[in-house]
């Protein structure tokens, strides 16, 4: 399981369910159940040999930026693209 812990407190579950959304369109399987998984098939599709947690001592640093840019910078870009939707939209009045 993952140490990072978002900003926000009580964010974590809308930020998996954006992952899970994201990954998706990607082609990759996604249990919401859990979301640390994605990162395994990534791996795999990447021929990157991801094994337990605290068992990859072996993994060089770009193999793992690798899996987490493919995840992260994939949310990245759609979270920049839902930004530019809601700027085209205009001023929202409230």
């Amino acid at each position: 399981m993952s140490r990072r812990r978002p900003v926000v407190p009580g964010a974590g579950r809308g930020l998996d369910q954006f992952k899970a959304e994201v990954m998706k369109r990607e082609g990759y399987a996604f249990n919401a159940e859990r979301p640390d998984q994605v990162k395994y098939e990534v791996a795999r599709t990447l021929g990157i040999p991801l094994q337990a947690p605290g068992a990859n001592g072996q993994l060089t640093t770009e193999q793992a930026g690798k899996v987490g840019g493919r995840i992260g910078g994939t949310m990245v870009r759609e979270m920049i693209r839902m930004a530019q939707e809601q700027l085209a939209q205009g001023p929202r009045r409230r």
